[in-house]
């Protein structure tokens, strides 16, 4: 195996199978991505229609729509444009961390709760917009929803799913949020055919219908064994986790004890903010940090974001934009199924590097196609088909690459990798770094458009490679590892070995902060 390779030894394989209920509990906890999937399509639609930059960004309208003299790179360059878009995550990044405190104290199923129903106000408010304040009031709202979501669900599905299982249950948490996206940019390619001017507000008040789906689904699931026994419910746990696994008391004894045992070292642990910087957690912190951050500079969420935007920028059409997106993101649903597949059976390292190594070529392949027609200055020039062509191919397999790689396993492999006693603090590390540079990117975007031109695809072209080098030296492979051994992964690995020693086993804590 790879310089950051690893290969189960002595690790546990618990009984239990894929029964009908992890899979309904696994399904219907995953529909949490649908918010931030449908809101990552949609915003960057909405920016695209002309009645509502009309309404609220009318010097963004005048130069898109009036001004044909102005570069095709810096026509949607606003600050106040970006803002609606960042906004939300900037919310997010701040909720992940009260989310944190809810996840471990009040379980995984009320913060999911919590957050639909808070997205769903901000969606509300949202479609009802009258002015900008009330416009990122709402987007505020809508962030908090996202930051709920993010924090809770991806602990859920990992802490529910059998480990033979869990890389593709959980990615099942990805897959919806490349269905919100597609049905994002559905809505936003229909709505204006039916709606007209209220276009925008039908695009928007959308978002109600995810987030009623996930709050029905929040009351209709068990919270996980792991949440329940934090909680002081032991018997409850020892139900649930019968009931998920399909087997008797005997059988899963092993797992259960170990969960209990597990829960009781987490108990002691009264800080875990301060406990996660302490040394023997180095990888999983460095983990936490490193792939969220990455994750954000493939430069995906600039395609999602401003799919519309960027490719009328380079000369498409308002409506073979959208309808562009809504390729785009059907090729994000189908690619994704890979993932599903794969992450369980061909492990998490060898999908980020093949999809690192196609993201590279077809950033590059984007630089040489739009400077070839457009250089440096941004000129407006008549694009044969051909040329709109494979510029959308282009994208298409940039984005199956991303859907097979770093998307989902951007949450998977953080959500899997902490020991239960700082779990949801080093999951909410990995929400608020991913928040973080989706506000950063989202923000600068379209100055980094006018500015960088079709260099900024060589940009994200340098992270990528920078990203795939560092999975394949620092990433040990976590396909079929129980998420309470986790801890055995780092003592094997080459280089994570020298922070993880058998004196800091998180079973043997002696001194607790």
């Amino acid at each position: 195996m790879g310089a950051g390779g690893f290969v189960a030894g002595d690790v546990k394989n618990y009984p239990g199978k894929a029964t009908r209920h992890v899979v309904n509990a696994c399904v219907l906890g995953a529909m949490g991505g649908l918010i931030f999937g449908y809101d990552l399509g949609i915003s960057g639609g909405v920016t695209s229609m002309a009645p509502f930059l009309n309404k609220f960004f009318p010097d963004v309208y005048r130069k898109e729509a009036l001004d044909t003299s102005t570069n095709q790179y810096c026509k949607f360059n606003d600050m106040g444009l970006t803002l609606f878009t960042s906004s939300l995550y900037l919310a997010a990044l701040i909720a992940s961390f009260g989310a944190s405190y809810i996840t471990r104290t009040r379980g995984r199923k009320r913060t999911m709760l919590l957050g639909g129903i808070v997205f769903f106000i901000g969606a509300a408010l949202n479609a009802g917009a009258v002015d900008l304040s009330m416009l990122i009031a709402g987007r505020i709202l809508l962030g908090v929803g996202v930051g709920f979501s993010t924090q809770s669900v991806p602990l859920y599905v990992s802490e529910m799913a059998p480990q033979q299982h869990r890389g593709a249950f959980n990615i099942v948490f990805q897959l919806a949020i490349t269905i919100g996206i597609f049905i994002a940019n559905l809505v936003n390619y229909l709505t204006p055919k039916i709606a007209g001017n209220q276009a925008w507000r039908y695009s928007l008040g959308g978002a109600t219908i995810p987030a009623a789906l996930i709050c029905l689904s929040a009351l209709k699931l068990d919270d996980t064994p792991n949440s329940l026994l934090e909680q002081g419910k032991a018997e409850k746990a020892r139900e649930i986790l019968r009931k998920i696994r399909g087997l008797n008391d005997k059988e899963i004894e092993s797992e259960f004890q170990d969960l209990v045992t597990a829960s009781e070292a987490a108990k002691q642990v009264e800080h875990p903010w301060t406990r996660i910087l302490k040394r023997q957690y180095r990888p999983q912190l460095t983990m936490a940090v490193a792939i969220p951050f990455f994750q954000q500079l493939t430069g995906m969420n600039v395609v999602m974001f401003y799919a519309p935007v960027l490719l009328q920028s380079i000369g498409f059409g308002s409506n073979a934009s959208l309808l562009s997106t809504v390729i785009t993101g059907a090729v994000n649903i189908l690619a994704t199924g890979v993932s599903i597949y794969g992450s369980d059976k061909s492990g998490r390292r060898s999908l980020f590097l093949s999809g690192g190594a196609v993201m590279f070529v077809f950033q590059v392949a984007l630089a040489v196609l739009i400077g070839s027609k457009f250089g440096t200055s941004g000129d407006v020039i008549e694009l044969p088909k051909w040329y709109a062509g494979i510029v959308v191919a282009c994208i298409c397999l940039f984005v199956s690459a991303f859907a097979w790689s770093w998307g989902p396993l951007g949450w998977l492999v953080p959500s899997e990798i902490f020991p239960l006693e700082i779990r949801s603090a080093g999951q909410s590390i990995t929400v608020a770094v991913n928040m973080l540079f989706t506000f950063f990117i989202a923000q600068l975007f379209l100055a980094m458009l006018c500015h960088f031109k079709f260099g900024l695809f060589i940009f994200f072209a340098i992270f990528v490679a920078i990203m795939s080098t560092f999975i394949f030296f620092f990433l040990p492979e976590t396909m079929n590892i129980p998420i309470e051994e986790m801890s055995k992964v780092w003592k094997q690995h080459w280089y994570w070995r020298r922070f993880v020693t058998e004196d800091d086993d998180r079973r043997a804590l002696d001194v607790m902060v």
